[in-house]
């Protein structure tokens, strides 16, 4: 039997999982390597540093050999928006820049003078985030676009090295806010608009597309699988993440929880109304001619920089029993505000926020991540409230998967503050969805609702009721108030 291997590539860590199904028609994953990732700073910007990541996806595949697998398919997905420029020779002109470089400050307002946000999210359907490749391209060095030959979505570089072909997956070329949904090609208004040119992207494919084979030149550096065939799969992580959520019914949503939450449902058509324009909501392209249609949320990078800031010296786990310890909804904040993209110490500028909003500073680390899991469940119910009211179709039940899923006290506040029981667990859904878009592009697995059953009878799901309470209602209906108020701040 062929095996299956998910190279599942995130900000801060990239794994190799791999995947077989058993005879009872169950999913079985071992997880084969794991490696730190990361972006650096050179030369004035934040760099990743992508022939680390090549290197390790190529040891992850020797462990893979060693494992005994001699033939294998192969997915790979990674976050989304960056992009390598490609010189005419094939060879990358710089490492790529990180989404959370600084360099695209001010640019939302500076190229939509002229070109209206809301003529934009017609032909896109996508959010405004100045981390957008649309952004990154505006803000480019001219002298490296006029030697760039292609431009290359990180996961598709990642499978052009490889196997030396070029393609542009569409669920990850989706968040460039590029493509025109309509004609299903980049937009010849906004490539204008970053002095770049339809040529210089390759065709679009879409899941499930078969890239081809490893080239043997790293065979001569590398001890791999006999057969190693590389499967474009859903690139994005959250695509790949949502094919892995194992929903039930038509009235589910879904909430991605690891760096960023992603919250929203699965739809057949874009949603590009003024009301979703007005609260910037998102329509990525998914697998199978789907729509995500959600929200991006600053997520768990958050906790993750608060630990990063003590040197590590408390486990995750640690720090949310410490926050159980705290006396919760102390403070509101502003989970998605601008300071905590990016800065150079998250608990200081977490506590600087409370001091401007005059609010209760959190010093301990219990009171930190508190304040942290108190408002992004916060935010989730407040967004389940909108994404209902916008799409005018109700939602009984909320299903959270990736590393977030794992956080009791996160997922419990999430059920009461929402009002509908929550459904975790898989915190590996995105290499799941991975091998998934592989089987079902090999034959082993009909169709994705067949591969959510699959996937729903093969992994432990912890159910969350919410916990009835008067007090809840008037937690949310303050933090909305607080949002309100800020938002009129800016204005």
């Amino acid at each position: 039997m062929t095996a299956h291997i998910a190279i599942d590539i995130g900000a801060s860590s990239g794994r190799l999982i791999l995947g077989l199904l058993s005879e009872d028609k169950k999913l079985v994953i071992r997880e084969i390597h794991r490696f730190k990732n990361g972006f650096v700073r050179n030369e004035g910007h934040d760099h990743w540093r992508i022939d680390d990541i090549i290197n390790n996806v190529l040891i992850g595949l020797e462990k893979a050999k060693k494992c005994g697998v001699d033939a294998c398919t192969v997915g790979i997905d990674t976050w989304a928006v960056d992009y390598c420029l490609i010189d005419k020779d094939g060879n990358k002109i710089q490492d790529p820049i990180s989404y959370r470089d600084a360099r695209t400050e001010g640019a939302i307002n500076q190229l939509t003078s002229d070109l209206s946000r809301s003529d934009i999210y017609k032909k896109t359907g996508i959010q405004f985030l100045e981390l957008n490749t649309l952004y990154q391209l505006y803000c480019e060095d001219m002298d490296a676009l006029e030697r760039t030959d292609k431009i290359l979505m990180v996961p598709d570089y990642i499978g052009y090295r490889l196997t030396g072909k070029m393609v542009a997956e569409v669920t990850n070329a989706s968040t460039t806010q590029m493509l025109n949904f309509r004609q299903r090609l980049f937009d010849s208004d906004l490539l204008k608009k970053v002095n770049v040119k339809d040529s210089q992207f390759p065709k679009l494919v879409e899941p499930g597309t078969v890239l081809g084979e490893i080239k043997e030149e790293w065979r001569n550096h590398y001890d791999l699988p006999e057969k190693c065939k590389i499967i474009t799969v859903a690139t994005h992580d959250t695509a790949s993440a949502v094919v892995g959520t194992p929903g039930r019914g038509h009235h589910w949503a879904f909430l991605s929880s690891g760096t960023w939450s992603l919250l929203g449902m699965e739809r057949n058509v874009p949603v590009v109304s003024d009301e979703a324009f007005n609260e910037n909501y998102t329509n990525e392209w998914g697998a199978f001619g789907t729509y995500r249609f959600l929200k991006n949320i600053m997520g768990l990078w958050l906790i993750q920089e608060i630990a990063r800031s003590q040197d590590y010296r408390h486990h995750f786990s640690e720090m949310a029993e410490m926050a159980s310890d705290v006396t919760p909804f102390q403070q509101y904040i502003n989970i998605n505000d601008q300071s905590f993209t990016n800065p150079g110490n998250m608990i200081q500028a977490i506590q600087n926020y409370c001091k401007k909003k005059k609010q209760k500073v959190p010093m301990t680390t219990g009171e930190l991540t508190r304040c942290i899991y108190d408002n992004l469940a916060l935010c989730y119910a407040s967004e389940i409230k909108k994404l209902a009211q916008i799409t005018n179709h109700p939602i009984n039940a909320l299903y959270i998967v990736g590393g977030g899923s794992n956080i009791d006290l996160l997922n419990q506040l999430t059920a009461n503050l929402s009002g509908i029981p929550v459904y975790a667990g898989l915190s590996e859904a995105t290499a799941i969805g991975n091998l998934m878009v592989q089987m079902i592009a090999e034959g082993d697995i009909d169709d994705v609702h067949k591969a959510r059953e699959i996937i729903g009878e093969s992994f432990p799901i912890q159910v969350y009721h919410p916990e009835q309470n008067p007090k809840w209602e008037k937690v949310l209906a303050d933090y909305q108030s607080f949002l309100n108020d800020e938002a009129k701040e800016i204005i």
